[in-house]
Formats: structure tokens, sequence, C-alpha cells
């Protein structure tokens, strides 16, 4: 049998995507619509503080494109508190004219391997303390004067009758995701990745959300990193959403009629 690599893990992730139903929307008079961005503004401004007090993070995304028009992402130490905040939005009178369209479970994961591969300790407590470890498992959502930028896609290791990621040689697994990772540092300072585990949570087996000061980076990093041996040979992706970060301020702004 193939060595099961073991994991770190940090808070629970949620990205929820969402569509407003513009006709209904526009019905509403200019009061109506100012009163229902007044109160959503308030709850955004609430979820955001969750990282100041050091019980997690969230960040808001207008999404381009028909996929969804916005995306929360909050990141919590509990399910039951993603679970909070999903209930907590639905009372919102703004969730009366959004229509769900897609939603992701996940955790913020890091293999072993790949710790004790940057110079981790080997003792657990030890290592949980350094910090590239805190930094990965309980990760800031930048904002957006740093990284207005966003994409999120979920993906697989393939496990077909060709190729079998979960049935290759562990070192060779270490080989060839030390080889990918040298890929993402060369847009260090450009483009910060989240990487979340969903085994068993979801339908696929990671999450990736990364942000960016520069769209067009997301593309030249996914495009370099599709000829690394991980993803070329084992790598399956679902659908990617991309958009823009957005504050309580600018939700106003995101829905108002021109």
């Amino acid at each position: 049998m193939a060595e099961v690599p073991e994991t770190l893990e940090g808070w629970y992730a949620m990205h929820d995507f969402r569509r407003l139903d513009w006709p209904r929307w526009k019905a509403l008079s200019a009061a109506e619509r100012a009163s229902v961005i007044e109160e959503a503004s308030a709850f955004v401004e609430k979820t955001e503080s969750a990282y100041e007090n050091h019980t997690g993070a969230s960040g808001w995304f207008a999404i381009v494109g028909h996929k969804a028009d916005l995306m929360q992402l909050h990141l919590r130490p509990s399910l039951h508190e993603l679970n909070q905040l999903k209930l907590g939005f639905a009372q919102l009178r703004l969730a009366d004219y959004f229509i769900p369209t897609y939603s992701y479970l996940s955790i913020t994961e890091l293999s072993l391997y790949e710790a004790y591969s940057r110079g981790g300790s080997q003792d657990r407590e030890a290592l949980m303390a350094q910090p590239f470890v805190k930094k990965r498992l309980f990760p800031p959502v930048p904002d957006a004067a740093e990284m207005p930028f966003v994409c999120f896609y979920p993906m697989n290791k393939r496990r077909g009758e060709t190729v079998n990621w979960y049935a290759a040689d562990m070192e060779e697994r270490r080989k060839m995701m030390r080889d990918h990772a040298s890929t993402g540092r060369k847009f260090h300072g450009r483009v910060q990745q989240m990487i979340t585990g969903s085994t068993g949570l979801d339908d696929w087996e990671w999450g990736v959300t990364l942000f960016a000061v520069d769209a067009l980076d997301i593309k030249k990093l996914i495009y370099e990193m599709r000829f690394d041996e991980v993803s070329a040979k084992y790598a399956d992706f679902g659908a990617f959403y991309v958009g823009e970060r957005v504050s309580a301020s600018g939700l106003a702004e995101l829905f108002e009629l021109r």
C-alpha cells in the first residue's frame, strides 16, 4: 500500500456563491434598496472583524461572469460557526434577492511532508507554532488595497487506469510537490495561495483560492503550473470563479442601478 501523508488542519472554509435576482431587485424603490444594503453592510463589517479578534477571517467578492454575482469566503474554527454565518446571511433582507448557485466546504491544511521539506520541526506542537505553518492554517484574507483579485477552483488528483496519484511512491510525490511549489514561489508577493482540503467534506479533494495584485498573474501562474508533472499527469480541475474584493461600503456601488 502507498504511504499516507499526514496533514495539519486549521480553520474550516466556506465559499458561498450567489446570483442576484436583478428583476426583483430593480423593482424595489431606491429607498428600499438603500435600506437593504445598509443592513447587509453592517453584517459584512461584522464578519470581517473576525481576523482582528483572532476568531477567523472573511472576505466578500464580486464575481465576474454568469456563474455568480457574489462570493462570500468565510474561515472559522468550527463548522457550527460557518453554519451560523450562513444562517445569519439568510436572515438578511438582501438574501431574499439572491439565488444560491454554488458552495464549497473545506478546511485549511498542510501536509507534513511539505512542512518537513521547509525545515519544520518534527514535533507537532512546535511545528504548529512556526510562522509559515500558522499563516498556512490560519490565513488572513487580503484586503482590496493588498490583493484585490481572487480566483477559486476545486481540484482532484487522478486515480485512473493510466496514472494514480495515490498509488505513487511517497518520495516521488514529495519531489513532484517540491517542483510544483517552486513554480508558485516565482509569484511571491504577487499571488497568495490558500489550499483547503475537502476529502469527505465536498465533491472534490481540494479547493484552491488565489489572491492576486493583478488578475493576469492568476492566469500566468496557473498556466505555468499546468506544465509541472504533478498537474500535467495527475490533476483534474473544476470550474473557475474569478472576482474582485468588495468592502462593506462597496456593496451599495456594486448593486446600485445606473
